[in-house]
């Protein structure tokens, strides 16, 4: 998936033509562990990049999503209501959190490429 663009705090961005698909990485929900509530932002709300836009708790921990990029929030995974393993299951594909339609798409520029965040992670491992 070329255009993913991830945070050091393991989100990712996915844009898309409807918007940008965000969530937390593979690595992020291993090091959480098993997923069982996520709190998700209310549709129309509007995030600064790097404000909190999101909850996932686990076993383990609990932890914040934050917006990888401007932007008002636009859909919701409401799946990850009733299912939130879905984030264990598929992070990049039926674990996402919520849509955005970008403020500012530059922003995006100053996130990592997959290249970049794998290479980061191996430095965090």
């Amino acid at each position: 998936m070329p255009n993913i663009r991830y945070t050091k705090d393991h989100e990712y961005i996915r844009p898309d033509p409807d918007g940008a698909v965000v969530g937390i990485t593979d690595f992020a929900q291993s090091q959480l562990g098993d997923v069982v509530f996520v709190e998700l932002p209310v549709i129309g709300a509007v995030l600064a990049r790097g404000a909190e836009a999101a909850v996932v708790e686990s076993v383990k921990a609990a932890s914040g999503v934050n917006a990888p990029a401007s932007g008002e929030v636009i859909e919701v995974n409401s799946a990850l209501e009733e299912k939130p393993g879905l984030v264990n299951e598929d992070p990049n594909g039926s674990g996402w959190f919520f849509k955005l339609t970008l403020a500012d798409p530059s922003e995006l520029d100053a996130l990592m490429d997959e290249e970049a965040y794998e290479a980061f992670i191996k430095t965090i491992a």
